[in-house]
């Protein structure tokens, strides 16, 4: 990369990112800025000035002009890139962790996981890159057709172009600046700009200058990575006619205000929304007799890690009435009175989970099981928090989501009744059933109803936890997701591009994975799948 290259994108860096002053006091008077919070007693960290609405506006042009050049770099180059990047991620572990613990208060052990799969997963879509498939190329030579004569035909997927990303409070690192939605969208070959997240404002930058370390190195175009800070700030970029996609995890209510601004624009464009979740779980009668108590400790551990802020965290449980269902009870309730009180990531996430806790408790059909350690005066820590109630008794206010340590046993009386209140549950990114093995019938048609309601069922297991690989799906319909894709998995590229077709194009027009003679990616030529030799 030329020196007049690097010092341009440093230049493009200055105006897009604030640097932290030493202290509070040390803001402009004239700016808005985002004060970074220490959940543990809730005092200010890091301060970064909020990105101004002229400064959103030359972002999302700048990411704009770099489309086409980043999109003619080629997939190797890209993937080149993601490598860079995960990299640069692993060789600043420390000061990552470092940062992320102070605003989240998830822990080394928690985020130093999160960072691995962090990196891995950027290596993952490098290998996407590398292997070729998800481009879906498609050749039909002209021919005669049972229609009549056919002409040439070429197919394959591009970019969609500049893809606004905003950060999850509860991933710092896996759903935030350098998570999914940012590696998938790149390899995509598509600009992206992130909306840094206010929840972890420091860590968004720390994790911004690793990427940018990384693109640097590699001479990749000015444009092609910027962050953005504030929520105004979030709006115009998704406002601004530059953006063709937004990646969203967050709030129901958050990404509502999102696709409002969409449904505003000239053009509307794709919206990507992880939005709520209740992942209900099904034991069944064979499950609870077998092994209750280890069921019933299993999900204790389920709802209350990570604090209980896990998008898959089991927020509904369906336990049968009966003797083996109360010791399935019993021992949930012993393990989440056993535990300490967690803090959560911010005060909006505090407040809200003493609300709908409480709405939740003061139901009059629900009764409290457990409660888990009381929680010091200052940050935001909460007691975990174990109800029950009939599944007769159901209702709207009890199956909502409830971001935090907590959830509720219901228990069922018959097959029918158990039917009727999955019926009226809202859908969800999970499903969840324990049985056994001789339980055929009843798995089978469990297994039909809950595939209806959500893009992931687990048998014999716990949500919490989700593998990135190719054959994962973290989706789900409405409200769980707006979208038929995953957000987690080699196919969550695919909400980023868009399919043309080439017809009658001289050799030269085509791109070069469409060309008669490449061999180095699967194709589907003439209705047959071509996949390249590579022992």
């Amino acid at each position: 990369m030329s020196k007049s290259t690097k010092t341009s994108f440093a230049r493009q860096r200055s105006t897009t990112i604030a640097s932290i002053p030493a202290s509070v006091n040390a803001r402009r008077s004239t700016v808005t800025a985002i004060a970074g919070t220490d959940p543990r007693t809730g005092t200010t960290t890091n301060v970064i000035d909020e990105t101004t609405t002229a400064e959103v506006t030359r972002i999302a042009w700048a990411a704009a002009d770099a489309a086409p050049q980043f999109e003619q770099a080629g997939r190797g180059f890209r993937a080149a890139l993601l490598r860079a990047i995960a990299d640069e991620f692993a060789a600043r572990r420390h000061l990552i962790v470092e940062t992320a613990d102070r605003e989240t208060a998830l822990g080394p052990t928690r985020l130093n996981g999160e960072l691995t799969r962090t990196v891995y997963q950027a290596r993952l879509f490098a290998d996407v890159l590398d292997e070729g498939s998800y481009l879906e190329a498609a050749i039909d030579h002209a021919a005669d057709t049972p229609m009549g004569p056919g002409p040439d035909l070429r197919r394959l997927l591009v970019p969609i172009g500049p893809v606004a990303v905003f950060g999850a409070s509860n991933f710092p690192l896996a759903f935030s600046v350098p998570g999914g939605d940012t590696v998938s969208a790149l390899a995509a070959g598509n600009p992206v700009v992130v909306k840094a997240h206010s929840s972890h404002p420091a860590t968004s930058l720390a994790a911004f200058e690793a990427m940018v370390a990384a693109a640097l190195r590699l001479g990749t175009p000015d444009g092609v990575l910027s962050i953005v800070f504030g929520q105004a700030a979030g709006g115009a970029l998704v406002a601004d006619p530059h953006i063709k996609a937004v990646g969203f995890t967050g709030s129901l209510g958050g990404g509502q205000a999102l696709l409002d601004i969409i449904g505003r624009r000239d053009e509307p464009i794709p919206f990507y929304g992880e939005l709520s979740s209740l992942n209900p779980v099904v034991v069944t009668p064979g499950a609870a007799a077998a092994r209750g108590p280890a069921i019933g400790t299993g999900l204790a551990d389920s709802f209350t890690v990570s604090a209980g802020q896990l998008c898959t965290k089991p927020g509904l449980v369906f336990v049968p009435a009966g003797d083996a269902g109360d010791a399935l009870a019993a021992a949930a309730a012993e393990a989440v009175g056993d535990t300490d009180a967690p803090v959560l990531l911010n005060e909006r996430i505090f407040t809200s989970f003493g609300e709908i806790s409480g709405r939740a408790e003061g139901l009059g059909a629900v009764s409290v099981l457990a409660r888990g350690g009381k929680p010091a005066e200052e940050g935001f820590a909460v007691t975990p928090l174990l109800l029950s109630i009939t599944a007769a008794d159901l209702t709207p206010q009890a199956t909502g989501e409830c971001f935090g340590p907590m959830t509720i046993i219901a228990r069922y009386n018959s097959d029918d009744e158990l039917r009727a209140a999955i019926d009226e549950l809202p859908s969800s990114l999970t499903g969840t059933i324990h049985a056994e093995d001789d339980e055929v019938d009843r798995v089978s048609e469990l297994t039909g109803i809950l595939r209806a309601k959500a893009g992931r069922v687990l048998y014999n297991g716990y949500p919490t936890g989700v593998l990135v690989s190719w054959a994962q799906t973290h989706g789900g319909p409405w409200p769980a997701t707006n979208t038929l894709h995953t957000s987690v998995g080699t196919t969550a590229i695919r909400r980023f591009l868009r399919p043309v077709t080439w017809q009658n194009a001289p050799e030269f027009a085509l791109p070069e994975e469409l060309r008669e003679s490449y061999a180095a990616i699967p194709r589907r030529v003439d209705g047959r799948l071509i996949v390249p030799n590579r022992s």
